[in-house]
């Protein structure tokens, strides 16, 4: 399969679910506890015979919320970097199939997703924190070549004994005293592995973190845009805290998180929004309040963030003039109006005729006029009819086109 025809469905999701679950979450303090606080190995190992979610828990309660918050595919953390695996492995017995849990939370969250056909992604940290290896691989080369040999085979086992993935997301590559452009691909053999992957499944999109480009770019918690195929991945607290984090007061408010969902979208990438459920499963009332807020807000206004394109040039400042960002979509634009203008809104740069104009959620027509270079919007309510942001669907003759307005006089 082509790569755009591979990338097609990904394109037009533009909204994700990140899950960072794990023996960490039973700490409280992050996914990094174990090297940040310098825990032994066999005293973190300790931690699987406490890592038993009641039978109760199922995935399907992170699928479902996904679903609800109007995402359109899941990644999930099946392994850390502190290398314990929610699946079942031939190459590790540091498993929740061969400790305490005694269950496959990659398979159940895979049969989760397939029930609410949800794309199913799935995460994996080559480097793993268990071997001596990783931190000098020239006093310990053994360590250091059995590590990458457990990642190719963990990773054949993901892409081999759960039917078809979607995405495979991996991160972990960087190694110390390496060079991360030139060293990564060749110290993990990524070519190799990228090969066998793409054997075990034709259709799969992977990301550029095992140091070769492959399919997409992965900015971490801002949303610059790349020149190729993006997503942007976020916590909605501290840019630490993709593990549950017991005590995290600095959670992204509802209006910041549509707003970073429709900054991707507007330069034709992807926003994963991470949560990080507690050791029984449970996902963190802040978490879920804020997913359900975008979820309403996406029923009413999904129509401007699925299937948009990059937009053309220009369209950046202008966007929503002072008053938010657009986003575009075949012969229309959506203006995402974050600061409510009142009962006029003035849009500059819009180089095309604009044919009609009315407000996405309720279908209210607007009348508008263009004079001067500039778009007047008008018959608007003196309130904004959405807290989060109201869309104004714009429909055009023809794709957006723009002008440079800055450089035409004020006379």
């Amino acid at each position: 399969m082509e790569k755009n025809e591979r990338m097609k469905w990904w394109s037009e999701a533009r909204f994700g679910m990140f899950i960072h679950w794990g023996l960490y979450s039973l700490l409280g303090r992050g996914e990094w506890v174990m090297l940040v606080e310098r825990i032994p190995v066999s005293e973190y190992a300790k931690l699987a015979d406490r890592f038993k979610p009641p039978k109760s828990f199922t995935p399907e309660i992170w699928v479902k919320l996904a679903k609800d918050a109007g995402m359109r595919y899941i990644v999930l953390t099946t392994r850390h970097h502190d290398g314990f695996c929610l699946f079942d492995s031939k190459a590790s017995d540091f498993t929740s199939v061969k400790t305490a849990a005694k269950r496959d939370f990659v398979k159940e969250y895979v049969d989760a997703c397939r029930k609410h056909n949800m794309r199913v992604g799935l995460y994996y940290s080559l480097l793993d924190w268990r071997f001596p290896g990783y931190f000098d691989r020239k006093k310990y080369p053994e360590s250091f070549e059995a590590m990458v040999k457990q990642a190719h085979q963990q990773v054949r086992e993901l892409m081999t004994n759960y039917g078809k993935i979607d995405i495979l997301w991996y991160d972990g590559g960087w190694i110390p005293d390496s060079d991360v452009v030139k060293d990564t691909p060749v110290l993990w053999r990524s070519e190799e592995l990228n090969t066998m992957v793409r054997e075990l499944q034709p259709d799969i999109i992977i990301n550029n973190r095992s140091g070769l480009p492959e399919d997409f770019d992965t900015p971490e918690q801002h949303t610059t845009p790349s020149e190729r195929p993006w997503e942007s991945c976020m916590t909605m607290g501290d840019f630490c805290g993709w593990g549950y984090i017991k005590n995290n007061p600095n959670m992204k408010p509802v209006t910041q998180l549509i707003q970073n969902l429709v900054s991707c979208a507007s330069n034709g990438g992807n926003y994963l929004l991470n949560i990080g459920p507690k050791p029984d499963g449970s996902v963190r009332k802040e978490e879920v309040e804020r997913l359900k807020e975008i979820g309403k807000w996406m029923k009413k206004n999904g129509e401007a963030i699925y299937g948009t394109e990059r937009r053309p040039e220009g369209f950046g400042f202008w966007g929503a003039g002072m008053l938010g960002m657009a986003t575009v979509k075949g012969n229309n634009a959506y203006l995402h109006i974050f600061r409510w203008p009142g009962e006029t809104a003035v849009i500059t740069g819009i180089k095309n005729r604009v044919l009609s104009a009315r407000i996405l959620a309720s279908g209210k027509k607007l009348r508008v006029r263009q004079e001067n270079g500039k778009l007047v919007i008008m018959g608007l309510p003196v309130r904004p009819p959405d807290k989060y942001g109201t869309v104004i669907k714009l429909e055009l003759a023809g794709k957006p086109e723009t002008f440079d307005y800055t450089r035409v006089p004020l006379i």
